[in-house]
């Protein structure tokens, strides 16, 4: 069962989305939260899988309450949710803790792809977000403790993770079983730590 609260501030699109979300099998509403604020509030106390974020609230804009939440909750998943596709916004949400995001535009089957990938340990972005991730990446500086730098492989799965690419993908790409690099994976979070793909590839870069 993945658990989700969605913050948006548009009753509509606030109702539509818990209504068609909770129809689907495995899939269950905690809280529904029209502002950051609000969900600074409400979600701490009911903890979700996912959260579902506008990045245009009134108030405490979505960047923001993502940034409060995953100080609170460094495990928890954000999704935001965006009409535009404005790169600058979106990277900076995925520096905030976010781990992906999607159109609000986008069709209902892919909403609930995006947000089994993202429950999956994926990150739902285009291949331009994607592109500016990669950038940050190829701009880093080695971590300065030898027990927290990362060998070559696992910088080679830290690369292709933030192509865009799955596990299994990985696994194919580089001839290694999906257990293995999912062994390489845990590594370079624990490494690194962080919980997740994005915090991973945002966090090596520093």
């Amino acid at each position: 069962m993945i658990s989700l609260a969605i913050v948006e501030d548009n009753s509509e699109i606030r109702r539509n989305l818990a209504r068609f979300i909770g129809e689907v099998p495995g899939f269950r509403i905690t809280s529904l939260c029209s502002t950051g604020e609000e969900a600074l509030k409400i979600i701490p106390n009911q903890p979700p899988d996912i959260v579902l974020m506008d990045i245009q609230l009134p108030g405490i804009n979505g960047i923001d309450c993502t940034t409060a939440l995953k100080q609170k909750l460094p495990k928890l998943r954000v999704m935001m949710l965006t009409v535009y596709e404005d790169s600058d916004a979106i990277f900076d949400a995925l520096k905030a803790g976010a781990s992906g995001y999607l159109l609000k535009r986008s069709a209902p089957d892919r909403l609930i792809e995006a947000i089994k990938e993202l429950h999956q340990g994926g990150s739902p972005m285009t291949s331009e977000i994607a592109r500016k991730v990669i950038d940050s990446f190829h701009n880093a500086k080695p971590a300065t403790h030898p027990q927290d730098r990362l060998t070559h492989r696992e910088e080679e799965v830290l690369q292709l993770l933030a192509k865009g690419y799955s596990a299994k993908e990985i696994g194919a790409k580089l001839n290694l079983s999906y257990e293995t690099i999912r062994v390489h994976l845990k590594r370079v979070y624990e490494k690194l730590h962080v919980h997740s793909r994005t915090e991973a590839v945002l966090k090596y870069r520093q």
